[in-house]
């Protein structure tokens, strides 16, 4: 029983921390933590390659070592059978004895010069792998980006649905029972509009109205009037 209530706890946690984090910062922080794990495996893989450098410069030096052994033997095998036809035994056994010490060497040479080749081989196949790597990765991470524009534009139109959202429950729960409704303004203005049209038609009807109509006419008449004498200038 406590190990699922212990559970239940967790989730719960779980799921309210999830719940309250922002989502533009989790997409930010896994971009981040991308970031940091390619430039993690570019830094093992230079080290990679850079071990392949160091034993390209170590061959060298082996292979010039080997060369220069064996030269000096020669060399040593020359100066002894030179000694020996010239009766010097003493001179004859001293450059022997050098040159099979030189063989050593130059069995040592060879040997460490064969070792190292294996080793470049392996790192040469190390390196290989290791840039492969590098360039999977970089793509995985150029398109975690692309990933990350769309979700971020996604994300901008979710807040901006939200805001809209918002403002049209806002109007919504402006509007109440207690405010006039549309039918009611119009009534309003309707009945506003009778009573101007009742109180002209009253006023038509009296002395003032029937004078004020009169006026009007007899300005209309002028008014015609004096367009006639215009024609008649104009030759109309």
């Amino acid at each position: 029983m406590l190990k699922r209530l212990w559970a239940y706890i967790r989730s719960w946690f779980r799921q309210t921390a999830e719940g309250a984090m922002d989502p533009e910062i989790e997409i930010q922080s896994a971009i981040d933590e991308a970031k940091r794990r390619d430039q993690d495996l570019r830094n093992q893989a230079a080290k990679v390659i850079a071990h392949k450098t160091q034993l390209e410069s170590q061959i060298e030096r082996s292979a010039s070592d080997v060369g220069e052994a064996r030269e000096m033997a020669k060399q040593a095998l020359i100066k002894s059978d030179d000694a020996k036809k010239a009766g010097d035994q003493d001179a004859a056994t001293k450059w022997t004895q050098a040159a099979q010490s030189l063989a050593m060497k130059l069995q040592a040479s060879e040997n460490n010069l064969a070792s190292l080749k294996e080793q470049y081989r392996v790192a040469e196949e190390q390196a290989q792998t290791a840039k492969e790597a590098v360039q999977s990765n970089a793509m995985n991470l150029q398109e975690l980006s692309a990933r990350r524009m769309e979700m971020l534009g996604t994300l901008e139109q979710a807040k901006m649905q939200e805001s809209v959202n918002a403002a049209v429950e806002a109007l919504s729960s402006g509007v109440t029972d207690e405010m006039p409704s549309l039918d009611q303004v119009e009534q309003k203005i309707e009945q506003r509009k009778a009573e101007a049209m009742a109180k002209a038609e009253l006023r038509e009807a009296t002395p003032e109205g029937a004078e004020a109509e009169l006026r009007r006419a007899v300005n209309a008449t002028e008014a015609e009037a004096k367009l006639d004498e215009l024609r008649a200038e104009l030759g109309l």
